[in-house]
C-alpha cells in the first residue's frame, strides 16, 4: 500500500517537474560517461535521474544560485552508480546542498601534525552519516579520468559511494554485500589491494587512482568507485580484482566483454 502511494505521488511530482528528454540530454552532453548508455539503459538512467530529484530536496550554499541543468547533470550523475541497485538504496537521506565552489566546514581541524586549527579547509564535497550530500559545484564541472593529480575524479560519486557505504556500519569501505557475493571475498580483495597500493606509494610508485584513497579505507572505496565509473579501463588493467568486484556490487560493466571471435 505504501509503496503504491508513494509511486503514485513521485510520478505527480516528476510530472509537475516537468523536466523533458531534451533539457536532460543538453545537461549531460559533456559528460563523457553518458557515451557508455545507451538505448534502454539511457531511458532507465534518464528516468531514475527525475525520480532522485522528486525525491531529494535541493539547497543554496551561500546564495549560490543553481539552475535546473545542474540539478539534471548532478542527479544523473547521482543515479549512474544504483543503475541497476535502484533508487531505494539512497533513502534515508533527503538533501543535496550545492556550493559554488569549495566550502569550508565550521568545525575544528587536526592537520596531519596533529596541530589542531579552529577551521577546517576547503572541501569539494561532504556526505554526513545522518544527513545531507554538500557539494561544490565547481568540483561537479571538473570530474573526468585525469582531472585530479592526473587520475580520475567525480565529486558526485565519490560522496554517494559514502552514503552507500554508510548503509551498514557507517563509513568503513565495506556497504551491504549482495546475496550472491562470497562472504569474505570483499574484505580480502580490498585489503591486498590497500596493502599493495600503499607500499608502492611508500616507494614513490605510481598508482591507478588519486593517493587521496590511501587515506582510510571508507575514502578507498570512493575513490575506487570515481575510478571504476570514470575511468574502468584503468582499473581493470591494474586493479582487476577490485573491477571485478565493483561489477559484482554495482551490477555493471563499464567496460564492454570482448566479443568471442572479435
Amino acid at each position: 500500500m505504501f509503496k503504491r502511494f508513494r509511486d503514485w505521488r513521485e510520478n505527480r511530482l516528476v510530472r509537475k517537474m516537468g523536466f523533458t528528454t531534451e533539457q536532460w540530454e543538453a545537461a549531460v552532453a559533456d559528460w563523457p560517461v553518458m557515451e557508455r548508455y545507451q538505448g534502454e539503459e539511457r531511458t532507465a538512467l534518464r528516468e531514475l535521474t527525475f525520480r532522485f530529484l522528486a525525491r531529494k530536496d535541493f539547497a543554496s550554499g551561500s546564495g549560490f544560485q543553481y539552475t535546473d541543468a545542474m540539478c539534471l547533470k548532478l542527479g544523473t550523475m547521482a543515479c549512474v552508480p544504483i543503475l541497476k541497485l535502484g533508487l531505494d538504496w539512497y533513502d534515508h537521506w533527503y538533501t543535496v546542498i550545492i556550493y559554488e565552489g569549495d566550502f569550508v566546514p565550521n568545525r575544528s581541524y587536526r592537520s596531519e601534525d596533529g596541530v589542531v586549527h579552529e577551521r577546517s579547509p576547503g572541501l569539494s564535497g561532504e556526505a554526513w552519516l545522518r544527513g545531507p550530500v554538500i557539494l561544490s559545484w565547481q568540483s561537479v564541472c571538473e570530474s573526468g579520468a585525469q582531472v585530479r593529480h592526473g587520475k580520475a575524479s567525480n565529486v558526485v560519486i565519490h560522496e554517494l559511494a559514502h552514503k552507500l557505504d554508510m548503509l551498514r556500519d557507517g563509513a568503513n569501505g565495506a556497504p551491504p554485500m549482495h546475496p550472491d557475493m562470497p562472504p569474505g571475498e570483499w574484505h580480502d580483495i580490498f585489503s591486498s589491494a590497500w596493502d599493495r597500493l600503499q607500499a608502492d606509494w611508500q616507494h614513490n610508485q605510481s598508482l591507478p587512482i588519486d593517493a587521496y584513497g590511501l587515506t582510510s579505507p571508507a575514502e578507498f572505496f570512493a575513490v575506487c568507485s570515481e575510478t571504476f565509473f570514470e575511468a574502468p579501463e584503468v582499473m581493470k588493467n591494474q586493479m582487476p580484482k577490485v573491477y571485478q568486484l565493483l561489477c559484482q556490487f554495482y551490477r555493471q560493466q563499464p567496460v564492454p566483454l570482448a566479443t568471442p571471435g572479435l
